[in-house]
């Protein structure tokens, strides 16, 4: 699969974004730690519920249209939408979901999502057998590791993995190096070749998509991740 076409509008009606423009904005060159305390909050919990509707939730159902016996990791799978958008919609009954909240992970169980096919773990440091899954994905997630978490994330993605990851990460517009943005929720807003010189650490095969997820400042791609042979 080369290419994906979407004929999507900019979702330029996020909550997320809203939110962003709400805050301001403070740069620094990259953090020493990952603020965590969001994630137990209820209402970053309701975000989670809406925010990749009209962009990234669309643009996953038409990765894994075609791997319906696949066993497939949702890595930082918050409340578990996708995971419940995915079983419903294209009846993929083998996704399993991690996230280091409680309080996300049983969000995921209310909705239906079976507790045995959920973990509360931290992505760097993945739970699972080698190739237990023959894809992973993560939406909205890697940009906001340190960069050292950045590059175990992907490590432990990998070696859990029998094919190729698919994580959403926003770049930025101009295509800078803007650093480590603190606000409501603090992220990476780098340029494609800051996130390429991390994949090279990891991987020889990685390559990069567009979405049609946008923002004031920064633009979405995915970023997939294959092993090394």
């Amino acid at each position: 699969m080369n290419k994906i076409k979407y004929f999507l509008p900019p979702f330029l009606t996020d909550l997320l974004k809203t939110i962003r423009n709400k805050t301001k904005k403070k740069l620094v060159v990259e953090p020493k730690d990952q603020s965590l305390e969001l994630y137990s909050d209820p209402e970053m919990a309701k975000i989670l519920d809406s925010w990749g509707e009209r962009n990234a939730w669309i643009e996953i159902q038409h990765i894994f249209h075609q791997t319906k016996n696949a066993k497939i990791l949702d890595i930082a799978c918050g409340t578990g939408k996708v995971i419940e958008i995915l079983n419903k919609n294209l009846d993929l009954k083998n996704v399993y979901g991690c996230d280091i909240s409680e309080l996300l992970i049983s969000k995921a169980i209310e909705r239906g999502i079976p507790k045995e096919k959920l973990i509360i773990c931290d992505a760097t440091n993945l739970p699972y057998e080698e190739n237990e899954f023959d894809y992973n994905y993560s939406i909205g997630s890697l940009e906001h590791f340190t960069k050292d978490g950045i590059l175990k994330f992907l490590r432990s993605s990998i070696k859990v993995t029998k094919n190729e990851g698919y994580h959403m990460i926003p770049v930025s517009k101009n295509n800078k190096n803007n650093g480590w943005i603190v606000n409501y929720q603090s992220y990476f807003n780098n340029s494609v070749e800051w996130w390429s010189e991390l994949c090279e650490k990891v991987s020889k095969k990685y390559y990069f998509m567009d979405s049609s997820w946008e923002d004031e400042i920064s633009i979405g791609k995915w970023l997939i991740v294959k092993k090394n042979d």
